[in-house]
């Protein structure tokens, strides 16, 4: 009896342990967050971040507090100690500790904050540097980083009145402060700048997300004098100390892609990498580079960027190719507790990273948080760069690849698609297409693939899909997506002999896009869209109503009320400088709705980002701003609480109403 529940117990344990090895990896397995209690009481909605020398660290809040935080590591799972050593300031989104003094970025100013009695609470305020603020909400200010000859860099976020301006000089600049206070500005074409850092190589890399002449979220490289792209800081170029030349009206306002355009105009400086607008994020913030892989995995000297919008953290890998940056941007790890601003490294090689979201929707659903991000020591099964080639790509994996999936061109997806540099908030995806692959080589060593594709697109973002991939014990990819910006096509590197692929003749081109390729996709009439009201109402309805938008993602109005089966005329007033649409669906349904929406991916352009759902009940398409779309239908006969909302990327959870069936 013994040998048999004996036996009973081991095949219990083996069925468990098989059942784990087929469970699906997660993120979780490999990079595992750990949550640091804030005491009771404390809003921790941190604006800035900083690692001391003896690894306890330090936040800034929104609220203008400094605190002091103590075992963050948790050691023997004993709790963090906080201590608030500074108060008073206004709205702290950048802090930095420089020769034993904190240098907190608030609002309109620069001040050095110093102990000097030695009880852990600040006792000396002293304004280093200061800037005119105009008084709108939007001035935020960031910074500062640290440069190797120990000048300072700051950014200041644009005003916001319905679009993008500089009310105050130097808005939209990073500038450069000295040890001594003295200020050269650096680069502007800025709108949001809220995350920059510099690499080994002392270059300076800032992130952008998605707004007026910003299609996309993206990260630049800024040399002295470049102009990043939007244009309402170029209202200071003509300082005697700003080291930009253009001016306003040397800014092209056409709709073409970014590239293009600067191809025309010198001085503006296109993306290294575009993150692309809810395929990857929707609101980049901090950037951080990875220096040693020693406890943080196998992606030494790439980059981390943090989201707000999406609360999570993506990868980025750079190369040069020509002199200039480019390079590809992975998901990495989703699942942070609310918005995430501000990220650095602890002395254990573990992230830090601290977040907000009052005023700012994010997907983590708390107000804010500080969390620590640890590897597990486990190496996940990812592209770990996608590299450029004369004819194609090669793609590097952390592990070895099984050599037969990897020569399935089935179990591969190119396109390549791009956004409208224009005035106007944000960009649908233009220009798209998808690539052909011509041929691929696996390596010797099965740690990296060689694509030969049918064409490169200058300019582009191109995204590679790898679904079927799986690696030597048969597990898929952790991601299998991946963007890669091209601005340089590789010639450095020898071209590989096409007859390896079986390719007798290469026929490679560098395609660009076509003016009359930019429009946002028509969408036709339908039943769910009747543009037209139908005959049989005799030009009659029974109520008109008219929704427009204002800024913040909102419509004008938040209810109407109509009567079951009622003839309606609905006006939808684009008013907005951002793209918009307008579906009402059914009674709680609107998660599933605007989720749907966010899945079409590349395809979501075409669609209007209108899922092919039976919860979508009427809707316009896709209206340009200052455009307006009138549609007819029956109110629903069954009474309830109807959503009208908008689904284009990022807009669904903010931008909503409830028609009232009454």
């Amino acid at each position: 009896m013994k040998h048999i529940i004996l036996t009973g117990i081991s095949f219990l344990f083996l069925c468990q342990n098989i059942k784990a090895q087929q469970k699906p990896q997660t993120e979780d397995d490999f990079y595992k967050i750990i949550t640091l209690p804030t005491p009771e009481g404390v809003e921790m909605e941190v604006g800035g971040l900083t690692v001391l020398n003896d690894g306890n660290i330090a936040t800034s809040t929104r609220r203008g507090e400094i605190f002091l935080i103590k075992n963050p590591y948790m050691i023997d799972n004993t709790p963090p100690i906080y201590k608030k050593i500074a108060e008073g300031m206004h709205e702290v989104l950048g802090l930095n500790y420089i020769d034993n003094k904190f240098f907190a970025t608030q609002r309109g100013e620069v001040t050095t904050l110093e102990d000097k009695n030695g009880d852990e609470i600040i006792d000396s305020y002293k304004t280093f540097y200061k800037w005119p603020l105009s008084g709108n909400y939007h001035q935020y200010s960031y910074g500062p980083i640290l440069l190797p000859n120990k000048d300072m860099l700051f950014t200041l976020n644009l005003d916001w009145i319905g679009r993008g301006a500089s009310l105050s000089k130097w808005r939209g600049w990073m500038l450069k402060i000295s040890p001594d206070g003295k200020m050269t500005p650096w680069a502007t074409g800025l709108r949001s700048p809220s995350g920059f850092n510099i690499n080994k190589a002392g270059d300076i890399f800032y992130t952008e997300n998605q707004g007026d002449w910003v299609g996309s979220g993206r990260v630049t490289h800024l040399e002295k004098g470049d102009f990043a792209g939007n244009a309402a800081g170029l209202i200071w170029s003509g300082e005697k100390d700003s080291p930009v030349k253009l001016t306003l009206k040397d800014i092209p306002d056409t709709g073409e892609p970014l590239y293009d355009v600067a191809k025309r105009v010198p001085g503006i400086k296109p993306p290294a990498v575009w993150f692309p607008h809810t395929l990857m994020g929707i609101s980049t913030s901090d950037i951080l580079e990875l220096d040693s892989p020693k406890n943080f995995g196998p992606f030494e000297g790439q980059m981390f960027v943090g989201d707000q919008g999406h609360s999570k953290i993506m990868r980025m890998y750079l190369e040069k190719v020509n002199g200039v940056y480019q390079g590809a941007c992975f998901p990495f790890r989703e699942g942070f507790s609310s918005g995430i601003l501000r990220m650095k490294w602890g002395l254990d090689g573990s992230m830090f990273v601290g977040m907000t979201s009052r005023g700012w929707a994010s997907t983590g659903k708390e107000k804010f948080g500080l969390q620590r991000m640890i590897w597990t020591g486990n190496t996940p099964f990812e592209m770990k760069t996608i590299k450029s080639m004369p004819d194609g790509f090669q793609i590097e994996f952390t592990q070895e690849v099984d050599k037969k999936s990897a020569l399935d061109a089935d179990n591969y997806s190119f396109n390549s698609f791009n956004y409208k540099y224009h005035h106007f908030y944000g960009s649908p995806v233009i220009n798209n297409l998808k690539l052909k692959i011509k041929g691929i080589k696996v390596a010797e060593d099965n740690l990296s693939v060689r694509i030969v594709l049918d064409t490169l697109r200058l300019g582009y973002i191109h995204e590679v899909k790898m679904e079927g991939i799986l690696n030597s014990q048969n597990k898929p990819l952790l991601h299998n997506v991946g963007y890669y910006t091209l601005n340089q096509i590789n010639i450095a590197d020898s071209k590989v002999d096409l007859s390896i692929f079986g390719v007798k003749e290469k026929a490679m081109s560098h395609e660009n896009h076509k003016m009359e390729d930019m429009k946002v996709a028509p969408m036709p009439a339908s039943a769910k869209r009747i543009n037209k009201m139908p005959e049989s109402w005799n030009n009659a309805v029974d109520q008109t109503i008219t929704i427009g938008t204002k800024p913040g993602l909102k419509f004008d109005i938040n209810n109407i009320q109509v009567k079951p089966g009622s003839k309606i005329k609905l006006v939808f007033e684009n008013n907005d400088d951002m793209l918009h649409n307008l579906l009402i669906v059914k009674p709680n349904t609107v998660d599933k709705v605007g989720k749907a929406a966010l899945e079409l991916g590349l395809e979501g352009a075409q669609q209007n980002y209108i899922p092919n759902l039976e919860e979508v009940i009427y809707h316009t398409g896709i209206l340009e701003p200052e455009s307006s779309e009138t549609i007819y239908f029956a109110a629903p006969s069954k009474p309830g609480n109807y959503t009208f909302v908008c689904t284009f990327p990022g807009h669904y959870t903010l931008m909503q109403g409830t028609l009232r069936v009454k």
